[in-house]
């Protein structure tokens, strides 16, 4: 299913070749524009697709125990998307797989256990800003994006800037957060929890390790990071990410 879903997405025409130039980021809060060429994307070639690897340990609940990870992301920029697949060893001699999908501003994600049974499966208005929310938080992995038409940009401060993404309908914003370098500190927004009683808006904040970026291609990015939700009853820091590989602009499907 992967695999077809897969060749849909990367199917999507690509938009023509572009190079980012210094006049293109004139016009994005300076924090941003500071980001930017701190990590290496000016003079670069625009990413148009993106394929990376992540390794990682997760869990389903707070105080719940950690899972390896091993998962495999591609995405398309223009029109946005991405597909997610996970591998997560749940325990010993049980396996669950994961896809986390945004096309067409819309969002989907399925768990199955041992590869058949789902475990989860999610979509509707509440998934969609979700996985929108994702997308303009992964951006830091393809730094150019920043500039897509569909994301704008405001000014909090010299250290802050807010991004809101508009596209099939459904708006959502976040703030990123940089240090003086210009390096990308985290993300902050507003996301759908989903429990069995039903959806709540919840804190949602993605933190970078300061000592964990890593270039790729000659792209400066970073690579180890935390999500955690900010819930009334404590931080559930659910997702603890490395990334290994990026790859930018293949048309194919780099395995």
């Amino acid at each position: 299913m992967v695999d077809r879903e897969l060749e849909s997405l990367l199917a999507v025409p690509a938009s023509e070749k572009r190079v980012l130039t210094g006049e293109m980021i004139s016009g994005v809060p300076p924090a941003v524009r500071k980001w930017l060429e701190r990590s290496n994307v000016v003079g670069k070639e625009i990413a148009r697709t993106v394929q990376l690897r992540q390794t990682g340990q997760m869990r389903s609940e707070p105080g719940g125990r950690w899972m390896a990870v091993d998962a495999n992301q591609w995405f398309i920029t223009g029109k946005p998307g991405f597909l997610w697949k996970a591998d997560v060893a749940a325990a010993p001699g049980i396996s669950m797989v994961g896809r986390d999908k945004y096309v067409d501003g819309k969002g989907f994600l399925l768990i199955k256990a041992l590869g058949w049974f789902a475990v989860a499966d999610a979509k509707g208005p509440d998934v969609d800003q979700g996985t929108m929310l994702r997308y303009l938080a992964e951006i830091c992995w393809f730094p150019a994006a920043a500039l897509d038409d569909c994301i704008r940009w405001r000014e909090i401060d010299s250290l802050n800037a807010e991004a809101t993404m508009s596209y099939a309908g459904v708006t959502a914003s976040g703030i990123f957060r940089f240090d003086g370098s210009g390096d990308l500190k985290g993300f902050e927004a507003k996301r759908y929890y989903h429990r069995e009683t039903g959806s709540t808006l919840e804190d949602w904040v993605v933190q970078i390790e300061p000592e964990g970026y890593a270039e790729f291609e000659g792209v400066r990015v970073p690579a180890r990071s935390a999500v955690t939700w900010k819930l009334k009853d404590g931080d559930f820091t659910w997702f603890k990410l490395q990334i290994t590989d990026i790859r930018y602009n293949r048309r194919g499907i780099v395995r």
